[in-house]
């Protein structure tokens, strides 16, 4: 009996310890569980063959640390490196041994002046990373002109020793080639987010200014990470209250959290809120009142907060008031702000995107047609802030007819990083590739080479004033962005911003790394995933050209049957203009001749049925169903293949990542893994929808080896959304 009690008391002893480290693994992996919080700022320790690498290049950090951006700077290596090698680095005055890590300016280093390092050309943001001996020591050192520039160099090297980059022998000289580098959140000030997708906005207004929610912290290194240097706060559909001093107040607040990270505030102005706050009659930009009411509040607003950005201003677009109201010119519009903000360093991002009330002839040719007949009219702190394309930030655009159009007027590029027309948050769309596309496609204005990223970085027409803005995918949800890969396009964006040329895929491939894992047989895949992802959208929503067909007002599923309403350019059928001859929108002179707002050499190609891309070819042209395209297939069955090419590819999607799980903490893949599938789901319904309608004007049988539609087309039209998320209410 004595034994058995005893044999009874050793298992339980045995499960107790069993138990007991079951306990203990399950907590290490609730440890170790990822929300996406981090982004690609995670820090995770490195592997036995990559730590010793970093630790014989920061075994020691001599960094300063007497002003808000040093102290933000070392505290951003300490908690990198210190992730990383699993304990922070050792600090210290000067290198007392190989392997420092070295960070500062001249003025705030006495061991980086000594170094007498030729920084002339950097400017305040520019910064490099070079190899050194100090003192007999191997070290490297970032060295800069001013502290932000030296917090970017901070982030350069923690980017390369998360992405497994080579340590020695480094020579970089990095400096952006864009002065301003925002993003525009479009928040309002109840916290709701037109076209956002990661729930509500950041910016908790009713608890500050007193409240400085830690996540504004965070908000502001992932920024500086990537060099963005300013922010938006509030949506271009603005509120005129976010210019009282109750909201000023709060706007100061925010402005001291991104100060020590090199991030400038910036608020989207109301056209008319000298009469909405100011008590005036009128806001017409040349009244003397309205003038000086505008000179007050921005000494008001400086006096508040001394390096504000300046204000993002959308007129005379789709209600909003403008100078047009008094029958003034946009140029006198951006003036009037430009002289209120010009004696304290300010700027106007003047937004181009408009279009008449009245039924267009074409919404392609309207900024074109406003804005070109004012070059060289705007103040010399003013820029025109022109989306990527002519329409509305659609799957694909030819570049706006803008660039290059405007020789005396600095441009500013306005990119949308939150996927409005690209499946919301749960569509895998890595929009770097878009970017890329149009920055390097050429305006021929000055003769081959005369590419987008040459007019917005001022190399082609001689501006300082430059700049990027990009419409943020940023709001309360856990993974900031609503998922995990829409992180991406935030990132890419801020790459792009500060690099035009950059390529797509090597930022990518870095971000790959940080964000998930710097194995070989994960990036590789992963990459090769998302540089194909922004197509297979294209193919399965907008093929060919097409374009504006989703459903009215949410943009949310495929919707070309809509027409009616008030506005003509707010329906589909305006836009693909089927008819049971063909397809397409006619741009060329036999049509609205939108192409000739292009330079001759770009316009006679897309206005050559023969020769323009066929990406482009029913955004210019209106062709007949059996058009032959340069596959051979007639253009209908072209159509049916792309839809079904499009589905495919996001097919491939989920069975690549279905393989790569053990790569990936589970919470991460399973959530990917379910947008995957919601993708797969709504582009087999983008697909069908889209055959089902077209096929009642082309009237020819689905190609063989391709399946019909699932449903009728009534089923698909009788489909409502009033409650998708992002809409403009």
């Amino acid at each position: 009996m004595g034994a058995v009690r005893a044999r009874s008391g050793a298992l339980r002893s045995r499960l107790a310890v069993l138990l007991a480290l079951l306990a203990t693994l399950a907590c290490t992996a609730i440890a170790h569980a990822e929300d996406g919080y981090d982004l690609w700022l995670r820090y995770p320790p490195l592997d036995a063959r990559q730590a010793p690498v970093l630790r014989a290049h920061a075994a020691e950090l001599v960094a300063p640390a007497s002003t808000p951006t040093q102290r933000a700077l070392r505290d951003e290596l300490l908690r990198g490196l210190g992730g990383l090698l699993g304990g922070a680095p050792a600090l210290a005055d000067a290198p007392r041994r190989d392997g420092a890590l070295v960070v500062g300016t001249p003025a705030s280093s006495p061991v980086v002046a000594g170094l007498g390092l030729d920084l002339a050309d950097l400017g305040e943001e520019g910064y490099l990373i070079r190899s050194v001996r100090i003192g007999g020591h191997r070290a490297t050192v970032v060295a800069a002109n001013d502290d932000i520039g030296a917090l970017y160099g901070a982030f350069h090297f923690l980017r390369l020793a998360q992405t497994g980059a080579p340590l020695d022998a480094l020579d970089l000289r990095e400096a952006p080639r864009l002065a301003l580098r925002v993003l525009n959140h479009w928040d309002n000030l109840d916290r709701y987010v037109e076209r956002g997708y990661a729930g509500q906005s950041i910016w908790d207004w009713h608890r500050l200014p007193d409240w400085r929610d830690p996540r504004y912290t965070d908000y502001a290194r992932a920024n500086a990470s990537i060099g963005i240097n300013g922010t938006v706060l509030n949506n271009v559909n603005a509120n005129a209250q976010v210019l009282t001093p109750m909201y000023l107040e709060k706007v100061a607040a925010l402005a001291d959290v991104m100060r020590p990270y090199g991030i400038r505030v910036y608020l989207s102005a109301r056209f008319s809120a000298p009469i909405e706050i100011g008590g005036l009659a009128t806001a017409d930009p040349l009244d003397p009142a309205v003038q000086r009411w505008w000179k007050d509040k921005a000494d008001e607003i400086y006096r508040t907060i001394p390096d504000f950005g300046g204000f993002l201003v959308k007129a005379n677009s789709e209600g909003q008031p403008g100078p047009q109201d008094y029958g003034r010119s946009h140029a006198d519009g951006a003036n009037l702000l430009a002289d209120a903000l010009a004696p304290h360093g300010g700027v106007v991002m003047w937004r181009a995107f408009v279009y008449s009330e009245e039924e267009p002839d074409d919404r392609h040719k309207q900024a074109y047609n406003e804005f070109v007949p004012h070059d060289g009219a705007f103040r010399d702190n003013v820029m025109v802030q022109v989306k990527n394309g002519a329409i509305d930030f659609q799957p694909r655009e030819p570049f706006h007819p803008l660039f290059g159009a405007m020789p005396r007027t600095p441009l500013m590029m306005e990119f949308q990083i939150t996927k409005e027309y690209l499946g919301f948050s749960t569509h895998l769309a890595y929009l770097g590739a878009l970017y890329e596309e149009v920055l390097d496609a050429d305006t021929h204005v000055q003769g081959a080479g005369s590419t987008v990223a040459r007019v917005l970085d001022g190399s082609l027409h001689g501006h300082a004033l430059t700049g990027m803005a990009g419409v943020a995918n940023i709001g309360s949800d856990r993974n900031w962005s609503g998922s995990h890969f829409d992180q991406a396009n935030w990132y890419a964006y801020g790459r792009l911003a500060w690099d035009p040329g950059a390529r797509a895929r090597d930022i990518a491939a870095d971000w790959v790394r940080m964000t998930f894992s710097t194995a070989p047989a994960f990036v590789a895949p992963v990459v090769d995933m998302m540089m194909a992802s922004h197509q297979a959208v294209v193919d399965y929503m907008t093929p060919l050209g097409l374009h504006h067909l989703m459903g009215r007002g949410h943009h949310y599923g495929p919707a070309p049957w809509v027409e009616g309403g008030p506005r003509a350019d707010w329906t589909s059928v305006y836009y693909h203009r089927a008819t049971a001859e063909g397809i397409g929108f006619d741009r060329t002179a036999t049509g609205s001749d939108a192409v000739a707002q292009y330079a001759p050499a770009v316009a006679e190609v897309f206005g050559d049925v023969t020769r323009v891309p066929e990406d482009f070819l029913l955004w210019f042209h209106h062709v007949p169903w059996d058009y032959r395209t340069q596959s051979g297939r007639p253009l209908w069955d072209e159509l049916v293949h792309r839809y079904t090419r499009g589905v495919d590819a996001v097919r491939g999607m989920r069975a690549t990542w279905d393989g790569l799980a053990s790569y990936v903490d589970a919470a991460r893949h399973a959530q990917v893994a379910t947008f995957l599938g919601i993708q797969e789901k709504e582009a087999q319904w983008w697909r069908d929808a889209s055959i089902a309608y077209f096929q009642t004007f082309s009237g020819r049988p689905l190609p063989e080896g391709y399946a019909a539609p699932a449903q009728t087309l009534e089923y698909y039209q009788a489909l409502e959304f009033p409650h998708a998320p992002g809409d403009t209410r």
